[in-house]
């Protein structure tokens, strides 16, 4: 997988109160591309951080309907891939490389 391709699969690392426990149990939480499927998610993690990925579960989040100055109009569909590392695998979110 080419470079530009690495980074359009992995949009950002979430940072919430919910990812923080889960990276506890050496789970990482990012945004992904909507197109994007769970082998593609694994490569770019591993091959981004150089890290060795056990598991990827995906989930798709429904944008939500918000009205604007009267007219309603709905956010985009997004989606969230949760990354389960090998023990002893840390992902430092500040560095890429």
């Amino acid at each position: 997988m080419n470079q530009e391709k690495l980074f359009d699969v992995l949009r950002a690392p979430m940072v919430t109160e919910k990812t923080a426990r889960a990276n506890q149990v050496n789970q990482y939480v990012f945004r992904v591309d909507t197109a994007s499927n769970k082998a593609e998610i694994k490569a770019a993690v591993e091959q981004l951080f150089s890290v060795q990925v056990l598991a990827v579960q995906t989930l798709n989040v429904a944008g939500k309907t918000r009205r604007f100055r009267g007219v309603a109009g709905r956010r985009v569909d997004w989606k969230k891939a949760y990354v389960t590392l090998a023990e002893g695998q840390v992902i430092d979110l500040g560095q890429v490389g």
